[in-house]
């Protein structure tokens, strides 16, 4: 998938904030070695392995554009490399650029990516040290207009053809089930919660600037430029009417955060 590490950190520090909650989660050990699934710029990852002080750091991201960005990143014993995580489940390689075994794995932002979750933890789990630890936050605003809208404008034509069906959908799973499927997988201290994170942004028209470095990028990469444009357009003319004309405009944005220790 394409992103651009550009668009995607407009809006860097409304971002951020989860990921300093769900490192908060983390118990400190010493000499972790932890591997951060999704590290897009690698930021974070350096802030993550800084505040860890971890023996070894991995960042791991599939983009070929985030890690051009992170490749400015450095702390010690931090190191990226490029992969697919959705690879372990699909059984392509094994996701061998990452085998572990880690003492934590770590994923801000990113699982919500890849399909079924029940066997992504499952295999992301074999990866755990005993005693070894989980943290995930993964988005949860699939049933905002900002997405909904996205998804029905992706079945209308000529786009519905060029896509041949394909939608962003929601592969997230609901709290209480991120919460029984750490128990199915041992780890018998856990922490799940859903947080509602409130952005004010300068207008309605920085929503769509919001999923253009996220959601939109699904269908950037499938649709050629000319027909994104037009999805692009059509969007914000079906978005936008729905969407309160104040301003600053108030985004309100779920995300469910686990933890969890073997």
């Amino acid at each position: 998938m394409t992103w651009s590490p550009l668009q995607y950190e407009r809006f860097a520090d409304e971002r951020s904030q989860p990921f300093y909650d769900l490192m908060s989660l983390v118990r400190l050990r010493s000499g972790l070695r932890v591997v951060d699934l999704g590290c897009g710029t690698g930021k974070l990852t350096r802030v993550l392995a800084e505040h860890l002080d971890a023996a070894r750091t991995l960042g791991v991201d599939s983009s070929a554009e985030m890690l051009a960005a992170a490749a400015g990143e450095r702390a010690p014993n931090l190191s990226f490399v490029q992969g697919d995580v959705a690879a372990i489940v699909n059984e392509v390689d094994g996701g061998r650029e990452w085998a572990g075994p880690w003492d934590l794995v770590f994923s801000n932002a990113a699982l919500h990516w890849v399909s079924d979750h029940e066997r992504l933890l499952a295999r992301v789990s074999e990866r755990i040290a005993e005693g070894g630890q989980l943290a995930v936050q993964v988005p949860a605003n699939f049933d905002h207009l900002s997405h909904t809208v996205a998804d029905e404008v992706a079945r209308e034509e000529p786009f519905a053809s060029a896509l041949a069906g394909a939608l962003r959908g929601n592969p997230i799973l609901s709290p209480e089930a991120y919460a029984v499927l750490l128990d199915r997988l041992g780890f018998r201290a856990q922490h799940v919660r859903l947080q509602v994170y409130p952005h004010s942004l300068a207008s309605r028209e920085e929503v769509i600037e919001w999923v253009k470095g996220t959601l939109l990028t699904f269908y950037k990469q499938r649709l050629s430029d000319t027909l994104y444009d037009k999805f692009l357009a059509r969007y914000r003319e079906r978005l936008l009417p729905l969407l309160e004309d104040r301003r600053p405009y108030f985004y309100p944005f779920k995300r469910i955060l686990l933890w969890g220790e073997k």
